[in-house]
């Protein structure tokens, strides 16, 4: 039996004791992410929020199978958020339509969850009418010639179904259910809802292709509504995809089970508390820049340095500095590339590295006082 056939479905059941030191601390940790985020400079906490965004979408993709590429990605949103940022490249249609999607999600998140929405959604995620070679029902729940939703593994002749969910027939009543619940104020903590949400949708499976990515955009848009902001500083499609393999299982084991859902919650909120755990530490980053800042601007550095500084604070920038690089990169002499970098280690900003002669270089201290 799967759980959509039990005759209490969708009554959902969880063991409120198991998971609350989970729940409490989870909500801890957004609480001192997010305090931790306002207090940074706007334009990292911009790219901070940029970063999280692109390695939300590529990654919820990535689960699927579906590899877009990160730079069109960032692009797409930085284009669609009206954020001025270097190296802007064109993107895709699939790539635009599953950047719409989620910032229409997290930036949207107060705004009711409709059947409409969620069409408008579906078909940004397949522009063409297509799933790969395979023309599907855009925009509209799956249909009865569709046949059945089955989630299928093996060879032909021997498969082994995973899951099959509700039939065509009943998606309308079942869809009704969803969305009355979910935009409903209820007493049930943000960051469950988003749980049970996710769980919810992506059993129902309404669509023929592209639950997964739908089912983690609405927990998106759940879990803006629980930190109360549009911004996103914490990418739990990342986490899940680090840990695809252990979400599928307890997917398929919750899926075959009763309406206590307490052992997919648990999983859910140990994902999304680990998902934190790590973007603290990418964060640190973000929050190293900001002190660096804030130290030198009590003495502000001059543009050619300020623009330097911030060319070796981006993520891809390679190797240390030097006066032939500083020159070429500042657009001076070398000899004025020299006094700026003088200057800079002077004051602690740049410290030379071992060596000497023509192999002097320096890199950015990582240590502010």
């Amino acid at each position: 039996m799967w759980i959509h056939e039990n005759q209490s479905w969708p009554q959902f059941t969880w063991d409120v004791e198991a998971i609350s030191t989970q729940l409490s601390n989870i909500r801890y940790r957004q609480g001192q992410l997010l305090g931790h985020m306002e207090n940074i400079r706007f334009d990292f906490k911009r790219e901070a929020n940029l970063n999280v965004l692109t390695n939300d979408v590529v990654k919820s993709s990535a689960i699927e199978g579906e590899n877009l590429n990160p730079q069109e990605v960032r692009s797409s949103i930085a284009r669609h958020l009206g954020l001025d940022v270097a190296d802007l490249i064109p993107a895709s249609r699939d790539v635009e339509g599953i950047v719409e999607m989620m910032l229409d999600a997290t930036q949207g998140y107060s705004k009711p969850l409709t059947k409409k929405r969620l069409f408008n959604w579906h078909a940004a995620l397949f522009p063409t009418g297509r799933s790969g070679m395979n023309r599907i029902s855009v925009g509209n729940w799956r249909t009865i010639e569709s046949g059945p939703m089955q989630v299928i593994s093996g060879p032909i002749g021997k498969e082994k179904v995973h899951f099959e969910a509700p039939a065509a027939e009943k998606l309308e009543r079942e869809m009704e259910q969803f969305l009355t619940w979910f935009n409903e104020s209820n007493p049930i903590d943000p960051v469950l809802k988003a749980g049970i949400s996710h769980f919810w949708f992506v059993t129902i499976h309404p669509f023929e292709d592209g639950n997964g990515r739908i089912a983690r955009a609405i927990g998106d848009m759940a879990l803006s509504h629980a930190d109360g902001t549009s911004d996103r500083f914490y990418s739990l499609s990342s986490q899940i995809e680090s840990e695809r393999k252990n979400y599928y299982d307890i997917l398929e084991r919750q899926q075959r089970n009763t309406m206590d859902i307490t052992e997919w919650l648990s999983w859910f909120l140990g994902c999304l508390e680990r998902s934190i755990s790590n973007a603290e530490n990418i964060l640190g980053n973000v929050l190293f820049k900001t002190k660096l800042w804030q130290k030198i601007n009590e003495n502000p550095v001059n543009e050619r340095q300020q623009l330097i500084i911030n060319r070796m604070l981006e993520d891809d920038f390679e190797g240390y500095m030097n006066t032939s690089k500083y020159a070429k990169m500042a657009k001076c002499s070398n000899d004025t590339a020299l006094r700026d970098i003088q200057n800079l280690k002077t004051r602690g900003i740049f410290i030379q590295n071992p060596g000497g002669g023509r192999s002097t270089s320096y890199r950015l201290t990582d240590k502010i006082e």
